[in-house]
């Protein structure tokens, strides 16, 4: 993209976000935004107070890089929550803001919790936004963080070390029973103890088609089986078995499949007070449910 001769940070924003509309980005007046925020080293609420300054010269090549649909946090390095920014890039999948509507569901859940310390268990941790958003939120909680990808693992590993410490992270697949059953597995001492387990796990149908910015994460943290249920079904039986009586867990899921992981929570037969939640649209979210 070239800028106009000496545009102000303004007039650069303004033609920005012509060229990521004509590009096809669902949000192109954000991102030109947080693309020159980002350029310029600050806050998007103070380009307010930047609109006359002239734009930095780089800017141009940011603008370029997001018309191409590279996801905009990975141009950045950040992707933001309702409660922090979090590290991501290739690798990791790129938290959205439904996932913020499950933390907090979690997190209230967690503050009703008559125990000193909470155990939470966050499955598929990725990024580990889900974690770290519950432990900032409950921090007398004791938070577990599970991811069996390595280089999705080190991006959750950087952003405990910046945002929260004390969560544990834990190299493990969460669709595995023997990570609780077994005699060495890394969760045998959580079994039947845990408060409250969440999870944003891969769960769109392999058919799906998604958005460039989607296709740019990683494919097994996306897609899970043709009918998006290939985490959720056998995730479900480790819930069951980390989960005290009177536990309560949350899992996100497509929107076409909330009615499938309600069932096969039903079926597993050790849950109670199972029920569906909406995101902000309107479209199935999330499932909830009680552990007997």
């Amino acid at each position: 993209m070239t800028l106009s001769t000496g545009p102000t940070v303004d007039r650069a924003v303004r033609e920005a976000t012509a060229r990521l509309a004509a590009a096809g980005c669902p949000s192109p007046a954000v991102d030109a935004r947080l693309l020159m925020a980002h350029a310029l080293g600050i806050e998007p609420g103070e380009l307010f107070f930047s609109h006359h300054d002239p734009a930095p010269a780089h800017y141009g090549a940011l603008v370029d890089t997001r018309a191409q649909r590279i996801p905009l946090q990975h141009i950045t390095g950040r992707a933001a929550t309702r409660y922090f920014d979090v590290a991501v890039g290739p690798g990791v999948f790129v938290p959205r803001p439904e996932t913020d509507l499950v933390s907090g569901w979690a997190a209230d859940a967690v503050s009703r919790c008559t125990a000193k310390h909470p155990v939470v268990v966050d499955l598929c941790t990725g990024s580990a936004v889900v974690a770290l958003s519950v432990a900032v939120m409950c921090p007398s909680a004791r938070v577990y963080a599970v991811e069996i990808d390595e280089r999705a693992a080190k991006w959750a590993e950087k952003n405990i070390a910046a945002i929260c410490p004390s969560v544990t992270l834990v190299r493990a697949d969460a669709t595995d029973p023997s990570i609780v059953t077994g005699a060495d597995g890394p969760l045998a001492g959580l079994a039947g103890k845990v408060d409250c387990v969440v999870s944003n796990p891969p769960y769109v149908p392999e058919t799906t088609p998604v958005d460039p910015e989607v296709a740019a994460d990683p494919h097994q943290a996306v897609f899970a089986g043709d009918d998006g249920m290939a985490v959720i079904t056998p995730m479900a039986g480790v819930i069951a078995k980390l989960l005290r009586s009177g536990g309560v867990t949350a899992i996100e899921h497509d929107d076409t499949t909330g009615a499938a992981v309600a069932a096969v929570l039903a079926a597993e037969g050790s849950f109670t007070r199972i029920a569906q939640h909406h995101d902000m649209a309107g479209r199935d979210r999330f499932v909830t449910a009680g552990k007997l």
